[in-house]
């Protein structure tokens, strides 16, 4: 029997969550799988999803250094959904597997060397198949590549659009989180690397024109710093960018953290430049590395108080408009909420079809938006202002 959806990793911290998620929450006549390389681990997962009165899921054993077992399970299903992770480690066979079974992916992954690695070596594969891989399901990137489509939707398509996104945000790192930004501070030489192979490679627009651009400066209405994020988020946006005609013929992106005071912001560049400078010392990187498992995640306390929220301003010649995403617990319990969504509207939902590595935006877009909107997170304009057409 072929299953809706499989989740690969229910056993880790954020896979568990996702699996609850999806167990209070898929429709009744559903059917779902999780894999994994231990029955035992996975049976406990299916129990306690059953006594919370959950949908109780299939098991199937699988391990991701096994590419005949991902095969199978990739065959046996139509969504496959991993948070295996770190994805530069862990992630390829699955995707490898996805790809050539024909069927849709969704990972959380923020490693931009990972997904530059997986165009390059699967994309075609994909786009021959009809497979859809979708990467950066979670926190990153969603927030920001559906915020930005909700966004311009309201705006004319027939002018040049600038968007500017400013993130603040309270949240406790997971291991796995942890583990896979050491990873992209250890091999930004790699990184480059498949970037620029990427780019040269890659089809773009000839008659639009899409880019990234933003410095340091101050935040709108002198309210702290706007610092660009070098996450993969921006790299999502622009790829929807460049798929999607609503985002103008003319499309620029700026993505920031909004820093409250100067002392934040000195504090931050010491930390991240700390990091990157240990990460590219051995011995001092498998320390950084020992201080925190994979599995290892804030507990339910810390999730409660954890939050975010985005505003995006965008310019479109003679309109401005002013929109928020915000939510709450956004690493974790609503990184479980947007893959799980994400996985139900690839699932069921009456999408646009394409295929390929692709994002949440072009995959699924206002789908998606309905589904999470307002409960895993809350869209909203808060100020427009439209010129006199006359």
């Amino acid at each position: 029997m072929v299953t809706d959806i499989t989740l690969l990793g229910a056993t880790g911290y954020t896979g568990g969550l996702t699996a609850d998620y999806l167990g209070a929450t898929l429709p009744s006549d559903a059917t779902w799988t999780i894999a994994g390389r231990s029955r035992g681990k996975l049976e406990a997962v299916a129990d306690r999803i059953e006594a919370s009165g959950g949908a109780r899921p299939e098991i199937v054993e699988a391990d991701v250094t096994d590419d005949a077992s991902l095969a199978a399970v990739a065959e046996g299903t139509r969504v496959l959904v991993t948070t295996v992770g770190p994805y530069l480690k862990h992630g390829e066979p699955a995707v490898k597997a996805a790809a050539e079974a024909g069927i849709a992916y969704l990972d959380l992954t923020g490693e931009p060397q990972f997904v530059d690695d997986m165009w390059l070596k699967h994309h075609a594969t994909a786009s021959e198949s009809g497979a859809r891989l979708v990467h950066a399901a979670g926190f990153d990137s969603i927030p920001y590549d559906l915020g930005v489509l909700y966004t311009v939707q309201q705006l004319p398509d027939d002018v040049p659009i600038t968007v500017n996104a400013y993130l603040r945000a309270g949240i406790s790192p997971s291991g796995g989180t942890f583990h896979s930004a050491i990873g992209q501070f250890s091999s930004f030489r790699e990184s480059a690397k498949l970037a620029k192979k990427r780019r040269s490679a890659e089809q773009r627009p000839a008659d639009r024109k899409v880019r990234g651009a933003g410095s340091i400066g101050r935040a709108p209405h002198d309210t702290g710093w706007a610092v660009p994020l070098p996450t993969i988020d921006p790299q999502i946006v622009l790829r929807s960018a460049r798929a999607l005609p609503a985002y103008g013929p003319e499309f620029t992106y700026g993505h920031f953290a909004h820093v409250r005071t100067t002392r934040m912001l000195a504090a931050g560049a010491v930390g991240v430049g700390a990091l990157a400078v240990t990460s590219q010392i051995p011995p001092l990187r498998k320390l950084l590395l020992s201080r925190m498992d994979p599995g290892d995640g804030p507990d339910a306390e810390k999730r409660e108080k954890a939050w975010f929220k985005l505003d995006i301003l965008a310019d479109a010649g003679d309109d401005t408009l002013h929109t928020r995403v915000t939510g709450k617990d956004p690493g974790y319990g609503g990184t479980a909420k947007y893959l799980g969504e994400a996985a139900k509207s690839l699932a069921f939902d009456d999408l646009p079809q394409v295929s390929g590595q692709t994002t949440t935006a072009v995959a699924m877009g206002q789908a998606l938006i309905d589904r999470l909107n307002p409960d895993a997170m809350k869209f909203q304009t808060c100020e427009e202002h439209h010129g006199d057409p006359h």
